[in-house]
C-alpha cells in the first residue's frame, strides 16, 4: 500500500506546493510527541504494591486508595473520550483589517503527558489550517474575478456578432466600426452591477442612417453607449472625446498582425493626431473570429485553473484527516473528531463557488463554443492524457538491442573494408559521412530531449505547462526514446547497406544515393499529412521551425526561444545538410567529385549566412520580446547572440586565413563572447550565482537535493564552453581523424545543450512556483482604453 506522503507528492500541483499542508513537517512532530510520551510512561499497575511506600500500618489503606484513584482516572478518561469537545477546541476569530478573514487557533483543554509538543503541534496545524484557507480564498477569488470578466467579453461578442450577422442578412454593407483612435470612436457607460462593455460606432453613410439607429439601439440595450447618445456625452472631455471606451485587442501573433502594428504605431508616431475616419480599425468577420478563439482559450483556462483548485480542497482536506488520525493514534486520545469539524467549516471546504462557477463554465461552453454539444466540449475543457502502452517500452528495447548489433557489424566492416584508413580515399568521409553525421547527432539530441522528459518528470517539472504543450498530445520520454532508438536504427542499418555493396562492386554513384534516399524518406515523413507517427508532435515541430525562421514576425513563445537556443547549438549539423545539399543538387555524386562544391565560392559564403542564421534568429527573438515588453534584459540577451555571431566569422575567416591579426581577433572576440555566454548561462538561465543564497553562489531554492550537483554542472559548462579552443589551435591530423574530431566535437555542444535544458526549465519552473502560477494567462480581445490628453 502506497503511503499518503508519496501519494500526496504524487498528486500536488506543483505550482502550488509551498500553499499545501506541509504533511511531512506535521509527520515529524507527531512522532516527537511519540518519543516523548516513550520517555514518559506512567507506571503499571503492577508496580502499585506496598513496598513502594515502606513498610507501615497504613499500607492497606494506601493501596485502596491507590487503587480507586486509579479507577476513577479510567472513568473520567472514558468520559471526555465521548466528549471530544473537553481535549481541544478550536476558535476562530476575524481579523480587524478584514472581517472575512478568519484565523483558526487551538486551545487545549485537558492536559496531556506531552504537553509542550502537543502544543507545539496545534499551533502549527492552525498555521497550517490558515495558509491553506488564505490561499483558497485568494485563488476562488481570482477565479471568479477572471469568470465576471469573460462573461462580460462573452456578451460584447455575441452583441457584435448579432450585429454583422444582420448587417449581412439584410445585405447592407457595414462600413466599419471605429476603434479608440478614431475621432468617432466609442466609449461605454459603467455602474456598479454591470461589466464594462464594449462600443463601438458604426460609420455608415447618410443613406443607412435608419440601420445605424437599429445597430446603436440593439447595443445600447446591453449597455453599450456611443458618443452621439445621450448618457455618453456627459463622459466626454474638453476636447470632445470620450474618457474611457472599449477596443478590440488581437494580439500580433502572425507577420500580418505583426506588420499592421508597426505601420500603425510608426503612423500614429509620425502624425500627431488621431486617425482619420475610414482608415482605423475594422471589426470585421475576421476579427470577431480570432476575439472568438480567444475567449475560448480563456474559459479553457478558467475551467483548468478551478479543477486545479478543487483537486487543492480535496488533497488538503484528506491530509489533514490522515495527519489528525496519526495524532490521534500516538496520543491514546480522540481529538481529530473536534479538529475537522472546524476544518469541514473552513473556507476552503465549505465554499461551493468553484463547483458552481465550473458548472457555469460547462454550460456556457457547451453553448457557445461546442454547439450544445456536452461530449465535445469536455474534449476541450478535460482533454484525457495518453496512456503509457507497454508496446512502446517494448519496440524501445528491441530498436535498441538491433542498434547495438547493427553499429557492431558496421565497425566490423567499417574495418574490413579499411574506409577509416589514412592511407585509402577519402571519398567516403567526404561524400557520405557527412550524411550520416547529420543523423548521428539529430539522434543524440533526440536521446538526451528524452533524458530531460524523464528528469523534468521525475522531478516534478512542469514543463508541458511551460512549453504549453496539450497533454493529450504531448512527447514523453519513452517516445522520445523509441523515436530515437527507430531512427538510428533505421540509419545505421543503411550504412551497413552502402557499405556491403560498395564491397559488392556496385557502382558508387549508385551506392552513394543511399543516403540521399534515406534523408528524403525522413524529410517525407516530417511533413506527411497522415496521422502516423506522431502528427502533433511533428505538425508542432514544424510551427515552431517556421516561427523561428519568420523571426521577429512572429510573437515569441517559450517553446520558440528554447527550440532556437538549440539550433545554435547544432550548427555543425547545419554545415553538413549545405554540403549534402550541393553534393546531390549539384550531380557531384554521379561524378564522384566531391571538390566540386568545396571550391566553390557561394559554398564558402553561405558557410558564413549559415553559421550566423541560428544566432541571428535568436537576437531577433530577443528584439521582438524586447519590442512586446519594453524590457532591458531582452536587448542585453540580443548582445549575447550578435557577440556569438562576431566570433563564429572570425573563426571561419581565419580557418581560410591563418596570420596572427586574425588569431588576435578570434582569440579576443570568442573569450568575449564565452564570458558573455558564461555569465548568462548561469546567472540569467540557471538563476546561480547569487552570493546571498543559503546555497552558497547557487539560489535560495533546488529542485536536486545534492548541492555538490550543481557545482559540478557549472564546471562541466565552463568546459565545454571553451571547446572552441580546439579551432585555433590548429591540432595536425590527417583528413579522417580531423573529420571524427570534428564530429566528437560537435556532439560535446550537443550534449552541453542537454545537460543545459534540464537547468533552464528549472528555473522557469521555480519562477512560476514562486508566484503561484499554474494556468496560463490568455490575453482577452476586448479592453478599456483612456483616451484622455
Amino acid at each position: 500500500m502506497v503511503k499518503f506522503s508519496k501519494e500526496l507528492e504524487a498528486q500536488l500541483i506543483p505550482e502550488w506546493k509551498d500553499a499545501f499542508v506541509n504533511y511531512w513537517q506535521l509527520k515529524k512532530h507527531v512522532k516527537k510527541i511519540k518519543l516523548s510520551g516513550n520517555n514518559k510512561k506512567p507506571p503499571s499497575s503492577h508496580d502499585l504494591n506496598p513496598e513502594m511506600f515502606g513498610r507501615s500500618i497504613f499500607d492497606p489503606i494506601r493501596f485502596v486508595a491507590m487503587k480507586v484513584a486509579s479507577c476513577s482516572s479510567k472513568l473520567l478518561l472514558g468520559s471526555s473520550s465521548n466528549n471530544t469537545n473537553e481535549i481541544i477546541q478550536v476558535k476562530s476569530k476575524s481579523m480587524d483589517s478584514d472581517e472575512e478573514e478568519v484565523l483558526y487557533q487551538t486551545e487545549i483543554v485537558q492536559l496531556f503527558s506531552e504537553e509542550d509538543e502537543v502544543r507545539v503541534f496545534f499551533e502549527r496545524l492552525d498555521g497550517e489550517l490558515n495558509k491553506v484557507n488564505q490561499f483558497y480564498k485568494m485563488k476562488e477569488s481570482e477565479f471568479l474575478e477572471r469568470g465576471e470578466i469573460l462573461n462580460k467579453q462573452l456578451q460584447i461578442l455575441l452583441d457584435l456578432k448579432q450585429i454583422v450577422t444582420d448587417c449581412q442578412r439584410r445585405r447592407k454593407p457595414v462600413a466599419g466600426a471605429f476603434l479608440q483612435r478614431s475621432s468617432n470612436s466609442f466609449c461605454s457607460s459603467r455602474n456598479s452591477d454591470s461589466f464594462s462593455e464594449s462600443a463601438a460606432v458604426l460609420n455608415d453613410s447618410s443613406t443607412e442612417i435608419s440601420q445605424t439607429d437599429e445597430v446603436i439601439a440593439a447595443l445600447e440595450r446591453n449597455g453599450v453607449n456611443f458618443m452621439n447618445s445621450a448618457s455618453c456625452k456627459a463622459m466626454m472631455t474638453k476636447k470632445g472625446k470620450p474618457k474611457m471606451a472599449m477596443r478590440i485587442d488581437i494580439p500580433a501573433t502572425t507577420p500580418a498582425r505583426t506588420i499592421s502594428a508597426v505601420t500603425s504605431m510608426i503612423w500614429e508616431d509620425l502624425v500627431n493626431h488621431p486617425k482619420k475616419e475610414g482608415n482605423g480599425d475594422f471589426i470585421n468577420k475576421k476579427k470577431i473570429q480570432c476575439a472568438e478563439k480567444m475567449i475560448r482559450s480563456a474559459f479553457v483556462e478558467l475551467y483548468r485553473g478551478l479543477g486545479l483548485l478543487k483537486t487543492y480542497s480535496s488533497l488538503n482536506m484528506v491530509a489533514f484527516t490522515k495527519i489528525l488520525k496519526k495524532f490521534d493514534k500516538v496520543s491514546n486520545q480522540q481529538a481529530s473528531a473536534s479538529y475537522l469539524k472546524a476544518v469541514k467549516r473552513s473556507h476552503f471546504i465549505s465554499s461551493d463557488k468553484v463547483v458552481r462557477l465550473m458548472d457555469e463554465v460547462e454550460s456556457i461552453f457547451t453553448n457557445h463554443f461546442a454547439n450544445n454539444d456536452r461530449k465535445k466540449a469536455m474534449k476541450f475543457l478535460r482533454p484525457q492524457e495518453q496512456k503509457n502502452s507497454h508496446m512502446v517500452t517494448f519496440f524501445v528495447g528491441l530498436f535498441t538491442g538491433s542498434f547495438v548489433s547493427l553499429f557492431s557489424v558496421y565497425v566490423i566492416l567499417a574495418h574490413l573494408s579499411g574506409i577509416f584508413s589514412p592511407s585509402t580515399e577519402t571519398a567516403y568521409m567526404e561524400t557520405v559521412y557527412p550524411v550520416f553525421s547529420v543523423f548521428a547527432l539529430l539522434s543524440l539530441h533526440l536521446f538526451l530531449y528524452g533524458c530531460n522528459l524523464f528528469m523534468w518528470k521525475a522531478t516534478r517539472i512542469n514543463y508541458n505547462f511551460i512549453f504549453e504543450f496539450a497533454s493529450s498530445t504531448a512527447l514523453k520520454y519513452r517516445d522520445a526514446f523509441l523515436i530515437c532508438t527507430t531512427f538510428m536504427t533505421s540509419v545505421v542499418g543503411a550504412m551497413v547497406i552502402h557499405l556491403l555493396l560498395r564491397a559488392g562492386g556496385f557502382s558508387p554513384s549508385h551506392v552513394d544515393t543511399i543516403p540521399g534516399i534515406l534523408l528524403l524518406i525522413f524529410i517525407g515523413l516530417l511533413v506527411c499529412p497522415f496521422d502516423i507517427v506522431y502528427r502533433p508532435t511533428r505538425y508542432c515541430f514544424l510551427r515552431i521551425i517556421r516561427n523561428i525562421i519568420c523571426s521577429p514576425l512572429y510573437k515569441v513563445l517559450m517553446v520558440d526561444f528554447f527550440m532556437a537556443d538549440q539550433l545554435t547549438s547544432q550548427i555543425p549539423l547545419l554545415r553538413h545538410l549545405e554540403s549534402t545539399a550541393c553534393y546531390f543538387l549539384a550531380g557531384s555524386f554521379k561524378t564522384h567529385e566531391y571538390a566540386t562544391c568545396k571550391n566553390g565560392k557561394m559554398y564558402r559564403q553561405l558557410a558564413y549566412v549559415i553559421s550566423f542564421l541560428p544566432y541571428y534568429w535568436r537576437a531577433m527573438q530577443c528584439a521582438r520580446r524586447w519590442f512586446d515588453e519594453y524590457d532591458l534584459n531582452h536587448l542585453a540577451n540580443m548582445g549575447k547572440y550578435v557577440s556569438a555571431m562576431v566570433a563564429a566569422g572570425a573563426r571561419l575567416t581565419y580557418a581560410t586565413q591563418s596570420n596572427n591579426l586574425w588569431f588576435s581577433v578570434v582569440l579576443v572576440t570568442s573569450v568575449v563572447a564565452t564570458v558573455y555566454q558564461l555569465y548568462w548561462d548561469f546567472a540569467k538561465d540557471w538563476g546561480l550565482l547569487n552570493p546571498n543564497s543559503r546555497n552558497p553562489w547557487l539560489r535560495d531554492d533546488l529542485i536536486l537535493k545534492n548541492k555538490s550537483i550543481y557545482y559540478l554542472s557549472i564546471a562541466l559548462n565552463v568546459v565545454l564552453r571553451v571547446a572552441w579552443v580546439e579551432s585555433i589551435m590548429r591540432f595536425r591530423f590527417n583528413p579522417v581523424q580531423t573529420h571524427l574530431l570534428d564530429f566528437f566535437l560537435a556532439s560535446l555542444e550537443v550534449i552541453r545543450r542537454g545537460h543545459w535544458n534540464f537547468y533552464r526549465l528549472e528555473n522557469e519552473h521555480l519562477n512560476n512556483v514562486g508566484k503561484f502560477r499554474a494556468v496560463k494567462t490568455v490575453p482577452l480581445p476586448f479592453r478599456e482604453t483612456d483616451s484622455d490628453g
